[in-house]
């Protein structure tokens, strides 16, 4: 596709983005939210290793990413990837209207590139069955992995959440629905729907490491040079292996002894006195606190929640 027609996609996409913004009626949230509080930490990025190789166990989802992805560059390719990623989604959480509607159009624009068919079967799955990247089905996957495994983190990282702040984090997080032209109403609304989604497909027989997805996880956790970066990486392999499901945690391979289990509680008691002692501009995003300055957003839809 020529730079011409890239960029007559991503118009097409912000026209529509902000069509159903409106038609939806859904207004983004603003600083006191719960999705500013969980979001604007630093820390809980971690927990997109486990949300990732959750999506990944999807053989579609890893058809979709191994054939259109640069998941198993250099470790270079590993940051610049994590890195255009992040300033997607701290624009799509703490953007101005227009960046957020930006942000979609891109990711949406990139979705219109991702389709194909799956080149060996894959547990009830026949070889030749199509996927898409604006699937619903595999829009709702991709969703309930990170709406779960963000507050996952959270809680280890810095403290637990309440089931409100759980709830209005999933009802927040349905603003994706119109960004990401999801169906309305596909997206789960408390966090008890968010985990039964993701209990119900781990019975389903639908979730299957495939011999690509495992690749393709390893090569996340443990990308070429990684141990050039061993004080970062090391936490979130354990916290990621630590927090699948045994099911999931097996079919990638990776062990999970008692000593991986103590490893990970060293880690995560250090991470959370580090992060109790750090001041904001240390342990937060950028564009969270700019945002969250006095007069800087008029648009405050609810009361700082106090995070225990």
């Amino acid at each position: 596709m020529s730079a011409r027609d890239a960029n007559a996609a991503v118009e097409r996409h912000r026209a529509a983005v902000s069509a159903r913004l409106l038609d939806a009626g859904i207004v983004r949230q603003g600083p006191g939210s719960v999705s500013w509080t969980i979001n604007g930490e630093l820390v809980v990025v971690a927990g997109w290793g486990r949300a990732i190789l959750l999506q990944l166990a999807h053989p579609l989802v890893a058809a979709g990413v191994a054939d259109h992805s640069s998941f198993r560059g250099s470790l270079m390719t590993s940051l610049r990837r994590l890195s255009s990623t992040l300033r997607a989604m701290l624009s799509l959480t703490f953007g101005t209207d227009d960046e957020a509607i930006d942000a979609a159009a891109r990711i949406n624009a990139i979705h219109d590139r991702v389709s194909g068919r799956l080149a060996e079967p894959a547990g009830s799955l026949d070889s030749d069955h199509r996927y898409s990247a604006h699937d619903p089905e595999l829009l709702q996957w991709v969703h309930v992995t990170l709406v779960q495994s963000i507050p996952l983190t959270y809680d280890r990282m810095i403290g637990p959440l309440t089931g409100e702040q759980r709830d209005r984090y999933c009802a927040e997080a349905a603003v994706m629905e119109p960004l990401l032209d999801i169906p309305r109403g596909l997206l789960p609304r408390s966090a008890r729907h968010v985990d039964a989604v993701v209990d119900g497909m781990l019975r389903s027989g639908r979730l299957v490491v495939t011999p690509r997805a495992r690749a393709l996880g390893r090569a996340v956790l443990f990308p070429p040079g990684w141990r050039l970066l061993w004080p970062a990486f090391r936490p979130i392999q354990l916290l990621t292996i630590g927090l699948l499901p045994a099911s999931i945690r097996e079919g990638y391979g990776f062990d999970w002894t008692p000593r991986d289990a103590r490893a990970l509680a060293r880690w995560t008691a250090a991470a959370r006195w580090m992060i109790r002692i750090a001041p904001r501009r240390v342990r937060q995003w950028p564009p969270a606190r700019r945002r969250a300055a006095p007069g800087l957003l008029s648009r405050t839809p609810h009361k700082l929640l106090t995070l225990r």
